[in-house]
């Protein structure tokens, strides 16, 4: 388990909606210093709260945030980027785009910091659409950084390093802002994800989506899709 009590935490994607959650409730869990993290950081009014520029797109900015900030002991891959369009209206230069951020930018993210988190913890903020693939190219991409967590999981172990992977379903944020759906409570999700991390999970599936669809891979494809029944 990590505990947050005087904890240095480092958000990517730090703007607005889950980022914004994230640093607050680090805050209010005890943490002395949080990194909040993007390519165009806003205003805090927090002087423990440490605006620092960040894209993950980028080798030099990653290189540079890790050296800014050395100290830090727990991460949150929260930066990310949409794109549901099907992929067959899609140029792969736009799925590369979304590959880009979701899952390379947490990879290069993951190994700038890995050694600054012996004895802390990588949280890696996923989606119910890591396991069902209603998001096409996005889907694509959270399910490739799923698998890429499970593997740091293992690399980071030895050093004493919690890696937790958090799945949600849609979520009250800037990315949902367009889709007529029911969403989470960013503060609600949040809460769920650093009471796992306090715990000493693995993994968290911060709401009933999530929980339910992770209970049914186990099922035909068809039980997921029922369009395919339809269509043969």
């Amino acid at each position: 388990m990590t505990d947050l009590t005087n904890a240095i935490v480092l958000v990517t994607g730090a703007n607005g909606g889950l980022g914004a959650e994230f640093v607050q409730q680090a805050l209010d869990r005890g943490a002395t210093k949080v990194y909040a993290t993007a390519r165009t950081p806003r205003t805090w009014d927090d002087e423990r709260i440490v605006p620092l520029v960040l894209d993950v797109t980028s080798q030099a900015s990653v290189d540079a945030a890790a050296r800014a900030a050395a100290d830090t002991t727990i991460v949150v891959n929260n930066a990310g980027v949409g794109g549901s369009s099907p992929l067959l209206d899609t140029s792969v230069e736009d799925v590369e785009r979304i590959f880009a951020t979701n899952v390379f930018g947490a990879l290069r993210v993951a190994k700038a910091f890995a050694g600054s988190l012996r004895g802390g913890a990588l949280v890696d903020v996923h989606s119910v659409l890591s396991w069902i693939a209603l998001g096409a190219g996005y889907s694509a991409s959270k399910a490739a950084f799923w698998s890429l967590t499970n593997s740091l999981r293992l690399e980071l172990a030895p050093q004493g390093t919690q890696v937790v992977g958090a799945h949600l379903g849609y979520t009250d944020t800037g990315m949902t802002a367009d889709l007529d759906v029911e969403k989470a409570d960013p503060a609600v999700i949040v809460a769920a994800i650093w009471d796992a991390v306090e715990a000493g999970e693995h993994e968290v599936l911060a709401d009933q989506i999530s929980r339910d669809v992770r209970a049914g891979l186990s099922a035909p494809l068809v039980a997921l899709y029922p369009g395919l029944a339809a269509a043969v």
